[in-house]
This record gives structure tokens, sequence and C-alpha cells, in this order.
């Protein structure tokens, strides 16, 4: 004769017995039992009742959906998301209390029957006859957990929901044949842990550790009698019972189950009582789910790794599958996040930069060599309030960011790298004139032409009257002349640029391909925080380009075990020879050494970077880097309405926001604090001589005089790639152009359908001519 599995219950062959005794009986009364007045209703006919043999043998546990916990580098939390809050725990760390008192109110004859109780079904049924409705139910606890495995796999769909709990024979008769498989396969203690795990206790909680921290900031292992019978009581109806919001209804169905309990001998009459007249004790704990939740301002970094998850096809093929494994939780994602540059960035960014200001900040830090992107954050936090948002600043659009903004001068160097690498010396000079038209024409990718306008021809102008060359390459970077980049661009063509801009993982943040117009040395399209710190990333790893990643590694819960999960890695590609990295990097470090960038300076450890002020002063940057750090600090309107002219910014006001005063001392302190501690590498700089006169005279003050001397001789014819014009005493321009962005055909260019300089050119006179410039000594 089989005997009884150890876990309690019937063997599968007397359950399938018992199943033929009671199949008929339980499809005759099933509606008796579950439905009031089944026969009136009609409801019965409404359900297919397939052919027992026909319904699948297997049922799968479904994987229950559980918080994801986000960890920085170091394993600290970061913020845990969900979309049901949801730990799962082994029955051993429930209370003995909480299994006693579950399964007195639900199923008090759960260790006596198999996976249906027969005296149960012939109880409800006479008790529903009387009371000619349902007065009681006959569902098992294993019943009710095929129910909970059903709506568990529905998720959030409504209609699947609808068809894992609607009242049909079809239904009922499937929980029947899972229940009896269930039993067989788990026994009573696995049946009982899988039932609190699964089953919803109101307030956003699902499983019985969830709702005991939800209600009394506790583990479940740590419940006591009372609160036990609290949290089993509000099984049978969360929102009728909850104790939150109707305290005195949840004590009257607490009492109930733990009158029960006593009745079974559970507890005695005494200990009963006692419980009874004790408050309800509540001690409730807010839900803490989503990016929100991050510490250390990490919310945008938490959100982007969520983006990162749903996005690549490393975590499945679709983004249905993507999502759907993301709600189902139960990860634990160690993300790149460096607590330490974390919190010096947030340090940083609320010295510098107020929430309420008028204009905000972002910024990003990625280590060279690696695409670890090791801090992100911005100056308005994480939320739905006021001053706050939901929008990454530091990312391209397509991964939660905005459109982007125009870097302006920090763009300067990739030119710089495209020329270099393509065979020009950093020693190349060009006529630089204070203010010039766009050339005629400059070659373009695909055989393609760029052309000025000649009716209207664009013009662009340095930051002061005082810069005009000619220049070399090292004293040009260091006071960020416009006129200089705009000839070598001139000379090299447009493609090298984009080529290397492609190479360094440049784009629009809006995801637009970058226009093909000698403009673009200026910084005229739009990027990211991120995509500028990861470029620059490139000149401090010598030339070598990874692609920035945030996750490390991921393990998944499945059941009682841990998984890896494979996880995307960073990609290294070499964009450009040593030599030409390292001559950037000793172009840039001369940048912050004595040029626009001075105020970002580490001090005595070796650093570059570049300054960058945009078109009418929307916008203002400053991206560096060590060997070993490299980030990017914007400042600016995220809206693009907000000239940064008579501003206050973290409590001190500022005439004209520059590349060098405002985003320069944030990139500063934030890189100084994240890497207290760390190694501090010199870099391989190479030799650039200093440009100089004929009589051999260095000509560092040259273009003051120059400037100077200008304010006699407007108009002066200088020689160069182009024949650019001086003007040095026009302070007070008002000079107007063509659209240097304007086509790559070689046909006439349509009309422009701005002035010049807005939006296309970098530059800003005293007087007032606009541009998108980050010319002379302050950025």
């Amino acid at each position: 004769m089989p005997k009884k599995r150890s876990g309690g219950g019937l063997s599968a062959t007397q359950q399938a017995a018992k199943f033929l005794g009671v199949s008929v009986l339980a499809g005759a009364v099933m509606a008796g039992i579950a439905l009031p007045a089944a026969g009136a209703l009609g409801l019965a006919a409404k359900g297919s009742v397939k052919s027992f043999d026909e319904i699948p043998a297997n049922l799968k546990s479904p994987q229950l959906s559980q918080r994801t916990t986000i960890l920085d580098n170091q394993g600290h939390q970061i913020a845990a998301v969900y979309s049901r809050d949801r730990t799962v725990v082994d029955l051993k760390d429930i209370s003995p209390y909480m299994q006693k008192s579950i399964v007195a109110i639900e199923d008090s004859r759960f260790y006596k029957h198999g996976a249906i109780d027969l005296k149960g079904v012939l109880r409800a049924v006479n008790k529903n006859a009387q009371e000619g409705g349902v007065a009681q139910g006959a569902s098992t606890l294993t019943q009710q957990l095929v129910k909970n495995y059903f709506i568990e796999e529905a998720g959030d769909d409504p209609t699947k929901v609808a068809q894992a709990t609607q009242q049909t024979l079809g239904r009922k008769i499937r929980e029947l044949k899972y229940a009896i498989q269930i039993e067989d396969k788990l026994g009573k203690k696995k049946i009982l842990e899988n039932y609190l795990n699964i089953t919803f206790f109101g307030e956003q909680a699902y499983g019985v550790e969830a709702a005991a921290q939800r209600y009394f900031s506790k583990h479940a292992k740590n419940l006591n009698v009372q609160e036990s019978a609290l949290l089993a009581g509000i099984v049978q109806s969360p929102s009728r019972y909850d104790p939150v919001n109707d305290e005195a209804e949840a004590t009257k169905r607490r009492n109930v189950v733990l009158q029960r309990m006593a009745e079974l001998g559970d507890i005695s009459q005494k200990e009963a009582d006692e419980a009874k007249e004790k408050p309800l004790g509540l001690h409730p704990s807010q839900p803490k789910n989503g990016c929100i939740t991050a510490v250390q301002g990490a919310g945008f970094f938490c959100d982007y790794v969520r983006e990162v998850f749903l996005t690549d096809p490393a975590f499945g093929r679709t983004k249905e599958v993507r999502a759907k494994l993301w709600n189902q939780g139960g990860l634990t994602i160690r993300t790149t996040l460096d607590p330490q540059s974390q919190q010096s960035m947030q340090k940083s960014i609320k010295e510098h930069v107020y929430k309420s200001d008028g204009v905000a900040t972002a910024a990003s830090i990625v280590e060279p060599g690696t695409g670890r992107i090791l801090a992100m954050g911005q100056s308005r936090p994480y939320g739905f309030g006021k001053n706050e948002t939901q929008i990454n600043l530091s990312v391209n659009q397509g991964m939660g960011g905005g459109a982007g903004y125009q870097p302006g001068s920090t763009f300067k160097p990739i030119v710089a790298a495209a020329a270099i690498e393509g065979g020009k010396s950093a020693t190349q000079e060009y006529s630089s004139p204070y203010q010039m038209p766009y050339p005629t024409s400059v070659s373009a990718c695909d055989g393609k032409t760029w052309r000025n306008d000649p009716r209207k021809p664009a013009k662009l102008q340095n930051e002061n009257e005082s810069e005009h060359g000619p220049y070399g390459m090292k004293e040009a970077t260091a006071k960020s002349v416009n006129t200089y980049y705009v000839q070598l661009i001139s000379d090299i063509g447009i493609c090298p640029v984009v080529d290397m801009a492609k190479k360094m993982g440049v784009a629009r943040a809006d995801g637009r391909k970058i226009d093909q117009a000698p403009s673009i040395a200026l910084g005229t399209q739009e990027m990211s925080p991120l995509t500028m710190a990861s470029a620059y990333a490139t000149f401090a790893s010598r030339g070598m380009y990874c692609t920035p990643v945030a996750i490390e590694s991921i393990t998944r819960k499945i059941g009682s075990e841990q998984k890896s999960m494979s996880v995307p890695k960073s990609t290294c590609s070499r964009a450009m020879s040593e030599k030409t990295a390292d001559t950037v990097s000793t172009l840039l470090k001369g940048v912050v050494e004595d040029g626009t960038g001075q105020e970002a300076g580490l001090g005595d450890r070796a650093s570059a970077g570049k300054t960058g002020t945009t078109d009418e002063r929307f916008a203002a940057w400053f991206v560096g880097y060590t060997p070993n750090m490299a980030g990017a600090v914007w400042v600016g309107d995220p809206t693009h309405k907000r000239r940064m002219i008579n501003i206050t910014i973290g409590g001190i006001p500022h005439d004209k926001v520059f590349g060098g005063e405002v985003p320069g001392p944030i990139w500063r302190d934030m890189m100084a604090g994240a890497l207290e501690g760390k190694p501090a590498p010199d870099f391989n700089l190479v030799d650039i001589p200093d440009a100089t006169d004929e009589d051999g005279q260095g000509k560092g003050d040259r273009g003051e005089d120059g400037g100077n001397n200008g304010n006699n001789t407007a108009g002066q014819v200088i020689g160069g790639l182009i024949g650019g014009l001086t003007t040095g005493g026009a302070t007070d321009g008002g000079t107007t152009g063509g659209d240097a962005n304007a086509g790559t055909t070689g046909g006439p260019l349509p009309k422009p359908t701005f002035s010049f300089p807005d939006n296309f050119i970098e530059g800003q006179t005293n007087g007032g001519v606009r541009g998108n410039g980050n010319g002379g000594r302050r950025g």
C-alpha cells in the first residue's frame, strides 16, 4: 500500500484514486462552492471543462517577481527597484506563529488532507446551501497556491489576470489537477513556504517578508503571535482588512484569527485573550522603491542602469523580453559606480550650483581604458517636485536624457587630434585673425563640398579683439582661438574630423548625424556630458576609446540559488596613435597651466582639459582628465532659454559665465576628491616648440599688443588660408553673416534661417556680437 510522503499528504496514486471518487462531485458542486447561485446565473456554462487527461501534466512554478538590488562597485546598496515588493525567504526564516496563523485561518486541515479536502468540500456545500450563497469556500492552501501561480504568471496584464481568476469550472478543474501534482512533488512544508512567499498582503507587499517590513519594520522570522495573526487575517481581503487605513476592522479580523488558533490548540485560550487585548503595534515603513530612493544623488545613474538593461540585447532579444525580466526582478546588479567619486561629485555640485538656480549642472566621470562610469550626477535632484526632474541631463536622449547641449570649444581637441593623426604638425601656424569669414568651400565626406554663401557669407570671430595671430596650435589651444581652428578644419577637411569623432564615440545626443560644416570645430553639435567624458578618456588612455559601461555583474535569484547572467562589456578600440594622444594631452595640459582652464587645475597632480562656452552663453563646459580619470561638467539651462549673462549661480553673481570660471571649479573639486588617495601618474608628454617671431623672440604677448594696434588698423588684410580680416576696433560690432552649417552641395545655398552668428559660431565680442565661442583667456 502506498505510503504518505514525509512532508504530509497522500501519494500520487492515492490522490488520483481519491480524485476519481470526488471528481464528479467536484464538477457538480464546485459552482455551489465558489459561485453563488451558479445555475441561476449560468456562469458554469461559460467555462469549458476539458477532459481531465487533456490538461497539461506539468505546472511550472513561476519565477516570483522580487525586488532588484543595485549596488556600487564596493557592494554598497544604491537603490532597490521592483514591480512587486517581495523578498523570498525560507520557511525557517518565517516565524512559527506566522506559519500556524495562516494555516489556522486559511486551511485548518492543511496537514490532514491532500491537494483537495473532501470534508471541506462537503462542509462548504452544505453551508452554502443553507445560506443561499457563498458562506464558505473549500480551496486548500495548495489550490490557492496554484491560483496565485496563474496570477503571478499573468503579471500586470489585466486580461491574463482576469483569466487566471475567472469563476469557471474549467479553471477549478485545472487547479485541482495541478494541486495534486504539487502535493506529490513538493510536500506540505514547501507548499506552505511557497504560499507565504507568493500571497499578497496589501500595501504593495507581496510575500510575508515584505509584509513584515511594511507593517512592523521587522523581519518575518521575528513576528510575534498578534502580529502574525494580523497578517494572516489580511490575506482574505487586503483592502477590507488593511490595518493602515481601517484599524478597527483589522483588529476584529486579527482577533478572529487568534481565536481560531486557540480552538486548534496552536496557542492557549489565555494567550489568545491576552493577545486580543494588545494594540496592533504597527510600526509601518514606507515602500522604498525605485531610483528616487538612491543614495548620494545616484538616482540618475540608477535610471541609466535600468535603461541599459531595457535596451541592450544582452538581456533579451526583444524589448518585451527584457522588460519582463526586469519586472520579475530578483536581480543583484553590481555597477561601476565608485562611491568616493560619486560623493565627491555631489559635494562639488551642491557647493557650486543650487538646485533652485535658474540654470543647472550635470557631470560624469569615466575611467580611461575601461569605460567604467565612476560617477554621474546633477544639481536638480531626481524626483517629481519643484526644482526636481527625471530627465538625466548627463546622457543621450535615447537613454533617458535630453537633446544635449553644444559643447563649444571642448570639441576643438577632436579637430586637433584629427589633424595630427592626419600628419599635421602641432607647430602648424595660421594667420588666425580676430574676425574672418568662413572659407569659400571646404571638402566634406563622400566627395561632397561645403560652400559658404557668397551673397551673405558666414563669419566668425574670437572672444577678444586682442586675439589675433599668427598662432601655432599650442597657443591657439590654450587661448581657445576660434579662427585658428576653423582655418585648421578648412585645411584638413571636414571628413577627418567627423571620422575621428566617430572613433572617439562622439555623437549627437538626439541621435542625428553630425552636420558636415566647418562650424563643428567650434562645438555646434549637441552632446551629452557622458559622451564628452568618454571621448576625453581616449586622450587619457593614449588613444584607446572604450565604450562606457555601467554594469559589472548581475546575479539572478532563481529559487534559492543565485545564477550569474552575462552582461555587456566595454569594447575598446584604437582611435588614434599614442603619439597623437600624447600630443593632444600636451596641448591640453597647457590649457590648465596657463590657458583658459587655469581655475580647473589640480595642483601637483597632472591634469589636462578644455573649456567651452557656447552660443549666446546658453551653456558652459569644462572637460578634462588625468591619466586615470576623465570627467565632464556642463552648466546651463536644459531648456536652452536662459542666457548666462548677469546671473547668480551658487550664490555668486556673474556678468558673463565662462567655461573656466563656473564649470572649471566644479570639475576641479569633484576630481580632487575622487582622486584623493589614488595614484598620481604623469602624462607621456611630447615636445611642442613655442612659436617665435622673426627676430627669434617668443610671441607670448603678441596677441595683446596686436589687438591694441588693431584699434588703429581696422579692416587690415592679414595673410592666411583665406585672407581673413582683422577688425580690432569693432568692439561694438553688429556684423552678421550666413549659415555656417549650410549644405554640402556645390550649388547655391538656401537662405539662412537666422543671422550671423546665432547657433553656429563660437565667440563673443565685448560689444555684443554673439557667437558660439570660447575664445580668450577666460574660456
